[in-house]
């Protein structure tokens, strides 16, 4: 997660997309071998059930209310995350090296936000999760006007990969406490809702790109992760600040 980012950009301007896209074949192979190898085998469950009926946890406000702000924070997130290089490349005019060095640098603040992440989410859990995107938003915004000056810039970055990367981890958490109930199927909702999130964002985010520029992209960016925000405060206000009280688990099971 540190190195994919920089060293994927360095390979890319000596041998290509192409050729780094092709480094990825032994490493793949690798890793399948690997958890072949060392993954324990597991009993599959007895009690079969239709893939629908995961969906039906939605019919639950405060269920499908943090879903949908999961679903506007991916979303929103790699709306720009998705073309930070042309940005970089365009707006700050960095070499290949320098854009390597970025996204390094990208890449072991997110590490260091995961580390930490979870000090804050003991704290203040619902409020966390508000903040974060909150503050990619401001990223979002802060990087339109000082994308000229590439200090400025890398220090931006670094935040966005600081909390961006260390997100996740808090939305696991809450899916974790708000469907305890049935964990396998919170897990796999936030699975699809966020590959959902991530396809429609990079192609929404694209899209805006070609026809209006980096400066539209990163508006929608922010646009979606103050959505997300607010969404968060909603479900923090509307039901007791946590998604998992006694109240709603009986419900749920009921």
């Amino acid at each position: 997660m540190v190195i994919a980012a920089p060293l994927g950009s360095y390979l890319g301007s000596i041998i290509g997309w192409r050729g780094a896209f092709l480094c990825l074949v032994p490493v793949t192979l690798l890793t399948f071998l690997w958890q072949w190898l060392s993954l324990p085998s597991m009993t599959a469950s007895q009690h079969h059930r239709k893939l629908l009926d995961i969906f039906k946890h939605l019919k639950h406000r405060p269920i499908l209310l943090g879903y949908i702000a999961i679903t506007l924070f991916f979303a929103g997130q790699f709306a720009l995350f998705t073309y930070i290089r042309p940005f970089l490349e365009r707006a700050t005019g960095v070499s290949a090296e320098t854009l390597s060095v970025i996204l390094l640098l990208l890449g072991v603040f997110g590490f260091i936000g995961t580390t930490v992440i979870n000090r804050f989410l003991q704290g203040r859990f619902m409020l966390t999760l508000a903040l974060m995107p909150l503050i990619l938003a401001t990223t979002a915004l802060l990087l339109l006007g000082l994308g000229e000056h590439v200090y400025p810039v890398t220090a931006l970055v670094c935040l966005w990969g600081f909390v961006a990367t260390a997100a996740p981890v808090g939305w696991l958490a809450w899916v974790t406490r708000a469907m305890s109930h049935d964990s396998e199927a919170g897990g796999g909702l936030m699975v699809a809702f966020v590959q959902l999130a991530i396809g429609l964002g990079s192609t929404l985010g694209g899209l805006v790109f070609d026809l209006h520029g980096y400066q539209s992209t990163f508006g929608l960016s922010a646009a979606l992760l103050t959505a997300s925000s607010l969404s968060v405060v909603w479900l923090a206000l509307k039901h007791n600040n946590l998604p998992d009280t006694p109240q709603y688990r009986n419900s749920a099971n009921g």
